[in-house]
């Protein structure tokens, strides 16, 4: 306050105002640093750490690139629940440490384990055609199925978006959907009988006979396109179960392939 007129002079004002704008401008600054800070240990603490060995020199190439999928397994959990599945595939149980890319509820509802871009321990030793490390080479995905029931359209509704999904960012090709037993028959079972490959197909994923391409050729190897196709050989019964399981959902039939069998192979290597 001026002392004979009782307003502020300029002297006065500035006296009153400068400490009070200095104590804000601190304030403001202190959190823009804690605020870059923080920022900065989020993104250290996100960006992958490069496994380097001590005994070389690191001198980094940019040749490389992540592990890229080029098929995709479908597997049933035979369990009960959700979160006996889930418990399975994060610890280590009884059976051996397992897990997968993903797990689909009996309602739709999806769980992700493993990163894509990661090896999950789902697959186990096969073989599909060339490929005989599946691991490294799929995306493992559970379905909570006790072996013995059908499956939900809710649960395959959300199977086909998943899958659209992964082939389209992943590129994986949406022909390349095989089932768990398709590379293990002699091991494995799932998915089972009641898993509906027609309607995957239709779908767009994985492949189904078509009746327009009619019975095989007279002198058609039903054994060989098998093997062609993608089945392991080395045990003849196993292969052909799984086989019958998938395309003609059936686990009661014959060790053998007859004309229809034939006629389904033909059509898939036209495919």
């Amino acid at each position: 306050m001026d002392a004979a007129s009782g307003s502020p002079g300029r002297a006065g004002f500035l006296s009153c105002t400068r400490p009070s704008l200095t104590i804000v401008g601190m304030q403001t600054f202190r959190a823009s640093c804690l605020i870059f800070l923080a920022c900065l240990l989020t993104a250290c603490a996100a960006a992958p750490v490069e496994e380097r060995n001590p005994l070389a020199r690191w001198v980094p190439s940019a040749n490389h690139n992540e592990r890229e999928p080029v098929i995709i397994v479908l597997h049933h959990t035979d369990q009960h629940s959700v979160q006996q599945s889930l418990d399975t595939l994060r610890s280590a149980n009884s059976g051996g440490k397992v897990s997968a890319h993903y797990l689909i509820g009996n309602d739709g509802r999806r769980y992700q384990l493993v990163a894509d871009a990661r090896r999950a321990w789902h697959a186990g030793p096969g073989r599909w055609g060339t490929i005989t490390d599946l691991n490294s080479a799929s995306i493992g995905i559970e379905l909570d199925n006790d072996g013995d029931s059908p499956f939900s359209q809710a649960q395959i509704t959300s199977l086909i978006v998943l899958l659209q999904d992964l082939s389209t960012r992943l590129r994986i090709p949406p022909s390349q959907v095989i089932g768990h037993a398709d590379l293990a028959p002699a091991r494995k079972q799932d998915p089972s009988r009641f898993f509906p490959w027609q309607q995957l197909a239709e779908a767009g994923f994985g492949v189904w006979p078509r009746d327009s391409d009619g019975p095989a050729p007279a002198g058609f190897d039903a054994w060989q396109a098998l093997g062609a196709f993608g089945y392991p050989l080395e045990d003849r019964v196993a292969a052909v179960g799984a086989f019958h399981r998938r395309f003609r959902g059936r686990d009661d039939l014959p060790p053998v392939l007859d004309a229809e069998d034939a006629r389904i192979l033909h059509s898939l290597l036209l495919q």
